[in-house]
């Protein structure tokens, strides 16, 4: 198959979240299966340009309208021996090469808009017909009413595929919007219009052959109005599959990873030890001690528990652990964890921030990883904190459900602790469970971690279930 997929961000191109992971791994894992050619396109960002490590060839520019602008696009392309996977960059300085920022400037919605008909405009020049166009989050959502508004006939076998990563970000603008930056032809302003304003992510939901979302709980959760943020209506009259994420497992190995002091694997865990060790010279906790190490590498966002975390942690830090917070975020909670670790020097160590090398090492060095989200749609952290051998203690949403299910003290089955109900109280019993087995039964937590290495998160899975997706939207039987 022909498959063109539009994103805003991919790792090592550019990263702000789990979407940059996403993207990095899932084109090149379909363009392994047999038959498949793949085409990656992002925006020409400032930082891309400017990063002498990757080496581009210009393969066409021409001029394209938006609405009532004249707008240069430059198609810029990786330069690969992957012939099966292509990655082109979209160019304009005006929307990205001169500016520093990814997101966050006042006219994201225009810049996006012409990314998404910057996209189409550049697959016609190349000739490109897909037949799949796979569309992340509503940065490309664009891309598919673009497609179905002004190029239906030159590529009438075109399925479209919209995945939501984060239905909280839906790209609002005002009604103004369609006329005097969109361009589209006025049947389409109904499937654009929500609430008398411009909705983006709405328009390609209601445009979408197939909406796709990152796990199969969040899938379930997106029809209820708590989850939805005011789409439930509209996504439970589309066809909408639950796909759970994998992780890149040759970028997250503890076998391989250079950001480690000692390398490790399921098979030879002595390294572990080493690593909790290290992190606690690096981050100064005590090293006289055989407390669990409690960690969180996360955006210190309401959303994501820290305001649970905030309200236990007294209770929490008069137990034998030691707490490890990396990130950055509300001031408010940057504030209140920075206070929490002056208070308790040598048991809490806060660093407000982005670091990944740091943050592998938190992996590497922790005995229990917390993931309190009030909701996440699939989750990274969790797997990643598998992966390295940390239990994770998760809230029951979304991919968290779906990818850590529940050990069970009487079967020993289960991934690591989680608790159903978003409160304090019920995430600090979580904690307690887990640091419980730790102290009592160290040879069954040794084995949960064990466990949890040998578990397949790879993106091999999700990009076969892709690809069932794909076939079925053609009528393909297998």
């Amino acid at each position: 198959m022909k498959i063109a997929m539009i994103a805003s961000e991919a790792a090592p191109f550019v990263k702000t979240g789990g979407l940059g992971d996403v993207m990095q791994a899932l084109p090149g894992e379909l363009a392994k299966l047999k038959g498949n050619e793949v085409c990656l396109f992002l925006p020409y960002y400032k930082r891309i340009k400017q990063n002498p490590e990757i080496v581009v060839e210009q393969v066409g520019s021409f001029s394209m309208e938006l609405s009532w602008r004249e707008s240069y696009v430059g198609i810029f392309r990786l330069k690969s021996r992957r012939k099966k996977l292509q990655v082109y960059f979209i160019d304009n300085d005006y929307y990205f090469g001169a500016r520093g920022t990814v997101y966050g400037d006042f006219d994201d919605g225009e810049r996006f808009a012409y990314f998404s008909k910057a996209v189409m405009a550049a697959l016609y020049h190349l000739d490109f017909k897909p037949d799949i166009l796979h569309c992340h989050d509503w940065q490309a959502a664009m891309g598919i009413v673009y497609c179905r508004a002004l190029y239906q006939q030159w590529c009438p076998y075109t399925k479209t595929v919209f995945t939501i990563h984060n239905v909280e970000y839906q790209g609002w603008a005002d009604n103004h919007f369609f006329s005097n930056t969109l361009g589209l032809p006025e049947e389409y302003r109904s499937y654009m219009t929500f609430d008398g304003a411009i909705n983006m992510m709405k328009g390609a939901i209601e445009v979408a052959d197939i909406v796709t979302t990152v796990s199969r709980t969040y899938a379930q959760e997106l029809c209820y109005p708590y989850y939805a943020h005011r789409l439930d209506g509209i996504l439970r009259n589309k066809w909408l599959w639950g796909i759970t994420n994998g992780i890149d497992t040759g970028v997250y190995d503890p076998a391989t990873d250079a950001a480690l002091p000692v390398n490790y694997s399921a098979a030879q865990m002595a390294g572990k030890w080493e690593n909790k060790l290290a992190l606690r010279q690096e981050l100064g906790l005590r090293t006289d001690v055989d407390t669990p190490i409690l960690a969180m590498v996360t955006r210190l966002a309401g959303h994501k528990g820290i305001d649970l975390l905030c309200h236990i942690a007294n209770r929490l830090l008069e137990k034998d652990v030691q707490l490890v917070i990396v990130g950055t975020g509300e001031k408010q909670y940057e504030f209140i964890l920075s206070a929490l670790a002056h208070q308790h020097p040598g048991k809490v160590a806060v660093k407000l921030a982005f670091d990944p090398k740091l943050a592998s090492r938190v992996y590497a060095g922790s005995d229990i990883y917390l993931m309190p989200s009030k909701s996440e749609p699939c989750g990274l952290s969790q797997l990643i904190a598998m992966r390295y051998g940390t239990v994770p203690v998760v809230a029951s949403t979304g991919g968290l459900k779906d990818t850590v299910p529940p050990y069970n003290p009487e079967t020993r089955e289960g991934r690591g602790f989680t608790f159903q109900s978003y409160n304090a109280d019920d995430f600090m019993g979580a904690i307690e469970r887990a640091v419980d087995l730790f102290y009592t039964d160290r040879d069954q937590w040794n084995a949960l971690a064990k466990r949890d290495m040998q578990c397949d998160f790879s993106w091999k899975v999700p990009a076969s279930e892709y690809m069932q997706m794909y076939q079925e939207l053609h009528g393909i039987k297998k």
